[in-house]
Order: structure tokens, then C-alpha cells, then sequence
């Protein structure tokens, strides 16, 4: 920021201490953090086994590479990826109209029920696909 020319061409100093609320709570929500990820391993137990050492795959048991398919990745795995994102985006949409509904009006809701009417399509096509089912 430039410095504010006040009178006969001296410059003053902008005013920064509406800034010290924001430095301050950056500084507590740093030293939180910093303090909670070196006093977590000191404080808490310590009982390490050979079932916590171990690599976690979603309950089944770790193998060098897939078994199912010769090495490959089953496509359940993708299809679900995508689904995730599919409605974590819906969810993206549907939150700023829920913070402006009112301002919208009808025409507002008429968009969001047809938004929410396309991705229950996809949904109902997915579902019946069986692209939810884990076989």
C-alpha cells in the first residue's frame, strides 16, 4: 500500500491496527496447529503391533498388485470415483442457492429443481445400470 500524502507533502503511515485481530488469529490458528502435530505423539499412547504397522486397503488384506483382472484395477473403483464427484459437485451448486433462496424468487427455484431433476436422472440411469452394486 502507498503511503497517504497528507498535508504539504508529508507522507503518513496507513492506519493497520484494524489488521491485528486478523494477524492475531492467523498466529493462534498457527500455533495451533504446529503445537497439536508435535505434542500429539508425546502425549498420546504408544502400542504399536503388527496389525497397526501394516498397510491399510479398505479391510482387504495388502497385496503386491491387484489380483483381480491380471494386474489391473477393478472399473467399480473408477465408476465410484466419478459418482463422488459427480455429487460432491451437485452439493457445490445446491449451497450458494440455499444461501440466496430468498433473493432468487421463483425463478431460482424453478433452476434448482430442474438441476436437482437432471442429477436424479444420472442417478436413477447409475443405479440401474448397477453401477452402485459391488458384486
Amino acid at each position: 500500500m502507498l503511503p497517504v500524502l497528507a498535508q504539504a507533502g508529508t507522507p503518513t503511515v496507513p492506519n493497520l491496527d484494524m489488521y491485528l485481530p486478523l494477524v492475531l488469529l492467523f498466529v493462534l490458528a498457527l500455533g495451533f496447529a504446529v503445537l497439536s502435530v508435535l505434542l500429539g505423539p508425546l502425549v498420546g499412547p504408544s502400542r504399536p503391533n503388527k496389525a497397526k504397522l501394516a498397510a491399510y486397503e479398505c479391510g482387504i488384506e495388502p497385496s503386491p498388485q491387484p489380483v483381480v483382472g491380471g494386474g489391473r484395477m477393478p472399473i467399480a473403483y473408477y465408476i465410484t470415483a466419478m459418482l463422488f464427484i459427480l455429487f460432491d459437485i451437485e452439493m457445490v451448486f445446491l449451497y450458494p442457492f440455499a444461501v440466496s433462496a430468498d433473493a432468487l424468487g421463483m425463478f431460482g427455484l424453478v433452476e434448482i429443481v430442474l438441476f436437482i431433476a437432471t442429477v436424479g436422472f444420472a442417478y436413477a440411469y447409475v443405479w440401474r445400470r448397477g453401477g452402485l452394486d459391488w458384486n
